[in-house]
């Protein structure tokens, strides 16, 4: 490729990023709706979580509900206060942890994309699809005490579930654990079970699936032969690719988590700053994403979480 066409590709590559962001590299505000959107598609559990966009670096999003008895006998008179219902009006506070991502963008992707007259879509979409798989990764297993750090920077929601935890002591999963998870959660939480998720690994969600498949029945030959959902007391049994799956002594566990997935707050930063880089030695246009985010229960009360469950 020739220093003219490299040049070429470079200043077009510069224009189609000014036209995505305004002052200072930041978004503009299509631009960054879009790519949150982008973002959001990208995942597999950003799908199903409460998304929400964070203007600023904290926020705290309301949470009302009411937790005791509402209805009383009616006596044709005002209600004595102690039997009148007050709603429990709390917040998630989000607190956005700063990340930075990297993309090379080589000059033949560049060039092929010219011609298409789709550069602006190609940035954009390689830039959400590995951001998303990595923001997946540390939702889940963000930890503050992790010796990466990436993990590091803020606990995910397997390490915020602590209050019903449910040891599968090394069994596989199977029905009998999954119901023990049901039975670990206050009764309050089961009229809300059609929207429930187990999550699980993909290999953990593969042998379960696999030991329905055993049956020797049209049911079983179903779940072999398709993506059958798995439905296990009403809930279905969903695999996530960043679950573990090298958990334990033996690095061959993983764990699960049951609880509604718009339990899970993910806010991510409206402010999102791209800036470009060339490279020349290497052919590449690195483009460089800045941004934060953050995740949080709504209410931690309503998870239950398996530990120790072997593939």
């Amino acid at each position: 490729m020739s220093t003219t066409s490299n040049r070429s590709i470079l200043e077009k590559a510069d224009l189609a990023i000014a036209d995505l962001t305004a002052g200072g590299g930041i978004l503009k505000p299509t631009a960054a709706k879009r790519f949150l959107r982008l973002l959001i598609k990208q995942s597999v559990l950003m799908q199903w979580v409460t998304a929400v966009p964070m203007s600023a670096p904290e926020q705290s999003f309301p949470r009302i509900k009411f937790g005791d008895r509402v209805l009383r006998p009616d006596t044709g008179a005002a209600l004595p206060l102690a039997q009148r219902s007050r709603p429990d009006i709390s917040s998630v506070q989000l607190r956005s942890q700063r990340f930075k991502a990297e993309v090379w963008l080589p000059d033949d992707v560049l060039e092929d994309n010219l011609e298409q007259g789709e550069l602006r879509q190609t940035i954009m979409t390689l830039l959400t699809e590995k951001i998303a798989s990595d923001m997946e990764d540390v939702v889940i297993n963000g930890d503050t005490a992790s010796g990466d750090p990436t993990l590091a920077q803020l606990d995910g929601i397997l390490k915020q579930a602590v209050s019903h935890v449910v040891d599968a002591a090394g069994a596989p999963l199977d029905k009998s654990l999954m119901t023990d998870m049901l039975k670990s959660l206050p009764s309050e939480y089961m009229r809300a079970r059609s929207q429930m998720r187990f999550l699980t690994s993909v290999d953990a969600e593969l042998d379960y699936r696999n030991s329905l498949a055993d049956r020797e029945t049209a049911a079983g030959d179903a779940y072999l032969e398709s993506e059958k959902p798995i439905v296990v007391s009403g809930i279905r049994l969903a695999p996530v690719p960043h679950f573990p799956e090298t958990l334990g002594a033996a690095s061959d566990q993983t764990v699960a988590l049951l609880t509604p997935p718009k339990n899970i707050y993910v806010g991510i930063r409206k402010r999102v700053k791209l800036e470009t880089q060339r490279d020349v030695s290497e052919g590449v246009l690195k483009v460089v994403a800045r941004m934060g985010f953050d995740v949080r229960y709504a209410d931690e009360n309503a998870v239950s979480k398996m530990i120790n469950v072997q593939l």
